[in-house]
C-alpha cells in the first residue's frame, strides 16, 4: 500500500489557516478499545489518491499508520503532510472555548510529543498543534492564542525544533509555558547529573555510549568505570530514542553486552547502573508521577513480578490484588507516598523546573526515591475502562483539572470559583 500514499494530501491552508483533525486521543482510545483502524485507514488512503484528503485527515492518516505498526510510513505521511500545513486543531467540546491554547510541536512520531489532548479533551479549552518544521516559516500573523506551550520532547530528533522555539520564545506574545531550554534536561545522562546530589533521592548513573565503545567494554569489562562514576556490572542498556521498554536488557557480564549488540543493531545506547528495587516481598513496584505547576500527583502504579515494568505488561487488569494497592496509592498519595518523599519530591520539582512533566519511579531498599525517567511525553490518559479500574477517572481528572487550572491560572484568565474550574471535566 506505500504507493497508495506517495501522493500528498492537498492542504486547506489556503482555506482556512488551521486543519481539522479527528486528533491522537480519539484515534488512540479506538485502538485502545480494540477498535479496527483498517477501514478507516483505507478510507483516507482512498481520500488521499483521489487528491481529495484535507491535511488534517492526512495527519490523521499518519496516526492511524502508526498506531498500524508502520512508523515509517506513517512519519513519511506525516512529513509530506507538514510541508503544506503545520497548524491543526482538535476537537473542542465548547464552540465558546473559555481559553485557547497553542502547543508547540516537533515533527516527530506520535509520542515524540507531550500527548496533550489526553490532557485536554473533553473539556471547554480550544487547543491549537503547530509544528515547528526547520526551514518552514511560521503563520504570520500567529494564530490567535491566551497561552501557549512546548511539547516537543528532549529527543535529539527534536533538537533543531527546540532551537527555533528556544529563538521564537525569546519575543513570544504570550505565556509561554514549558520553556525548551529546560526541556533538553530531561535527557537520561543530563537527568543523572543534574539530580544526583538530591537528598533522600537515587539515580542510576546513566551515560551515552556509542555502539563501538559498548563493543570495547564487551571485550574487556575494566572500561566500565570509565564511563560513568561507580558504573558496574550489572547495568542497563537501551538504545536511545526507544520507548516503552524496546531494547532495555539487564547486563551481567562482558558477554552478556556481546550477545546484546548481536541483537540490537542501533549505534548509540544510554547504559546505566541496574538497582534492584524489588520490595520484601519480591514483587516490584514501578510508579508514573506527574507534576502539574509544580504539584506532584499519582498517575498509575504497576506491579510486576520481573524489573522491566511498563504498565501494559504488569497485568494489572487481570489482578484485582494489585488494583487494590494501586487504588490505595492513589487514595492516600498526598499523606504517604508524596510526605515519605516530600524533601525529594519538591527539590527534584525545583532543578528541572517545567510547568508539566512526568517522572517515572520506585522505591529503593533503603527508602530513597528512585528515579528511572523524567519526561514530558509520557502518556497521562483516562482510557482504561471504568469498570474494572473504577478508582482511575476520579484521578485523571484531577490531574486534567489541575492542568486545566494551571493554564487558566497562567493566561491571566480570572477563575471565580474552584468550582468553575471543576467544570472543565465534570466532577
Amino acid at each position: 500500500m506505500r504507493s497508495s500514499t506517495s501522493k500528498a494530501p492537498s492542504s486547506d491552508a489556503k482555506l482556512c489557516r488551521y486543519a481539522t483533525r479527528i486528533g491522537l486521543a480519539k484515534l488512540s482510545k479506538m485502538a485502545f478499545d480494540g477498535g479496527d483502524l483498517r477501514p478507516l485507514w483505507h478510507e483516507l488512503v482512498a481520500k488521499v489518491g483521489a487528491g481529495k484528503a484535507t491535511a488534517g485527515e492526512g495527519l490523521d492518516l499518519s496516526v492511524i499508520t502508526q498506531l498500524l505498526g508502520d512508523k515509517d510510513l506513517g512519519l513519511e505521511i506525516q512529513s509530506q503532510v507538514l510541508a503544506q500545513q503545520q497548524l491543526f486543531r482538535s476537537p473542542c467540546a465548547s464552540a465558546a472555548p473559555r481559553l485557547r491554547v497553542l502547543a508547540l510541536a516537533a515533527a516527530m512520531d506520535m509520542g515524540g510529543n507531550t500527548p496533550i489532548e489526553f490532557l485536554l479533551e473533553g473539556s471547554d479549552i480550544e487547543l491549537m498543534t503547530l509544528y515547528i518544521v526547520p526551514g518552514i516559516a511560521l503563520p504570520d500573523p500567529l494564530p490567535d492564542h491566551d497561552i501557549a506551550i512546548v511539547i516537543a520532547s528532549d529527543s535529539d530528533d527534536c533538537r533543531e525544533a527546540l532551537l527555533d522555539i528556544a529563538r521564537l520564545s525569546m519575543s513570544w506574545p504570550r505565556p509561554l509555558l514549558n520553556a525548551p531550554g529546560r526541556i533538553c534536561n530531561l535527557d537520561r545522562d543530563k537527568l543523572h547529573r543534574l539530580l544526583r546530589d538530591v537528598s533522600g533521592l537515587a539515580i542510576p548513573a546513566t551515560a551515552r555510549v556509542a555502539r563501538a565503545q559498548l563493543s570495547e567494554i564487551a571485550r574487556s569489562s575494566a572500561g566500565l568505570a570509565d564511563i560513568a562514576d561507580g558504573l558496574a556490572f550489572p547495568i542497563t542498556a537501551r538504545p536511545i530514542g526507544s520507548h516503552a521498554g524496546f531494547g532495555l536488557a539487564k547486563l551481567c557480564d562482558a558477554r552478556e553486552i556481546e550477545r546484546y549488540l548481536l541483537e540490537q543493531p542501533e549505534p548509540d545506547f544510554f547504559v546505566s547502573q541496574y538497582i534492584d528495587y524489588a520490595s520484601d516481598d519480591g514483587l516490584f513496584r514501578k510508579y508514573r508521577i506527574t507534576y502539574v505547576d509544580g504539584r506532584p500527583l499519582a498517575v498509575h502504579m504497576a506491579i510486576s513480578e520481573q524489573w522491566k515494568i511498563w504498565y501494559l505488561n504488569a497485568e494489572m487488569k487481570t489482578s484485582a490484588a494489585k488494583r487494590a494497592e494501586e487504588a490505595e496509592f492513589m487514595r492516600t498519595f498526598d499523606d504517604s507516598f508524596a510526605a515519605r518523599h516530600r524533601c525529594a519530591l519538591s527539590e527534584l520539582a525545583a532543578r528541572i523546573d517545567l510547568d508539566y512533566f512526568t517522572i517515572d519511579c520506585a522505591e529503593t531498599k533503603q527508602g530513597e526515591l528512585l528515579i528511572f525517567e523524567a519526561d514530558n511525553t509520557s502518556i497521562v490518559h483516562n482510557m482504561d475502562p471504568p469498570d474494572i479500574f473504577p478508582y482511575k477517572p476520579p484521578q485523571m481528572r484531577k490531574i486534567f483539572n489541575a492542568f486545566a487550572a494551571m493554564l487558566i491560572g497562567r493566561a491571566g484568565i480570572p477563575v471565580e470559583s474552584s468550582k468553575e474550574i471543576v467544570a472543565v471535566f465534570g466532577d
